[in-house]
């Protein structure tokens, strides 16, 4: 049991069925999220005007859900309900994780700079223990630490440590600061509201800051051809709403340090995704990275009592 009558131990079998569902649901939404990187490589506008098209093409099928699926989350008993003002919170979290992280790639490799995103998980699970009120034991931080070392693994080739990089590795660092406080305000949110809600919300907030920062920035706003929007509605409709939407949901099912580990799934499939689509190299280093992984996030679960009978 954690603090606010949030029941860990998911003694009754309907509530480990909908955990493993959301289980499931966290990784189909980590593994849409790895197809960004795809995306976002055969579009050839602006960093920002990528994450305004997004978030825009996403918004009419998100209005969609929000009418058919609308309805209130669960509310957590000891929990008041938050004002409707932090429902604006995830999509300004949402555009500082990105337009940092893209701010980043500027001055390290994009190794680095997805590895030290991905630390998002010891932010994550350091709030949710002093905030949200959720306790795990020794074999979630080892399993926590896995799933770290094992995405270490993973982009090991890719990585340049040194001080020349160390403005835009501070920058990834904020990033992580960023996607874990997005992480944070949607778990918090899940209480009271649906993942459809949620996602409306942050996508309309997120429209407005992207295309701000991309006019400021003067970017390319428009792909020059029709596959250029096509990559803009797969990067709409696979990282955001298939992506984002289902961990959106699974929020509302699983503690917020759980979670993020099992995000670290993300690196793992993106290293997939680019050995077969992109053709990129990767050997039995990075497989054994991903195995390592699924290890911590295997550890993780056990640790933080979501699979406890």
């Amino acid at each position: 049991m954690i603090g606010g009558g949030y029941n860990l131990s998911v003694s009754a079998p309907t509530e480990r069925k909908t955990a493993t569902w959301a289980l499931l649901a966290l990784l189909i939404g980590a593994t849409g999220i790895a197809f960004a990187p795809i995306f976002v490589k055969k579009c050839f506008i602006g960093p920002s005007a990528k994450g305004f098209w997004r978030v825009l093409l996403a918004l009419p099928l998100l209005l969609a859900f929000t009418a058919a699926w609308g309805r209130p989350g669960r509310r957590r008993a000891g929990r008041p309900r938050p004002s409707r003002w932090w429902l604006l919170l995830p999509g300004v979290f949402f555009t500082g994780d990105l337009a940092i992280w893209h701010w980043s790639l500027e001055f390290t490799t994009a190794g680095n700079a997805t590895l030290l995103t991905n630390f998002a998980p010891i932010f994550v699970s350091l709030v949710a223990w002093l905030w949200l009120g959720e306790r795990f034991g020794g074999v979630f931080v080892v399993g926590l630490g896995a799933a770290l070392i094992g995405a270490a693994v993973v982009m090991l080739e890719s990585l340049d440590v040194g001080r020349e990089h160390l403005i835009g590795d501070a920058l990834a660092l904020l990033t992580a600061v960023f996607y874990g406080a997005y992480q944070l305000s949607v778990k918090r949110l899940r209480d009271h509201y649906s993942a459809p809600v949620i996602m409306t919300w942050a996508a309309g907030v997120s429209s407005v800051l992207f295309l701000t920062v991309s006019l400021l920035s003067r970017e390319t706003l428009l792909p020059s051809g029709p596959a250029g929007w096509w990559m803009l509605v797969g990067l709409a409709v696979v990282s955001h709403i298939l992506g984002q939407g289902s961990i959106a949901w699974a929020l509302g099912h699983l503690p917020a340090g759980f979670s993020s580990v099992s995000l670290l799934w993300q690196p793992v499939c993106a290293a997939l995704l680019g050995w077969w689509l992109l053709k990129e190299d990767y050997g039995g280093l990075q497989l054994a990275g991903g195995a390592i992984v699924l290890i911590g996030i295997y550890l993780a679960r056990r640790g933080s009592g979501v699979e406890r009978s």
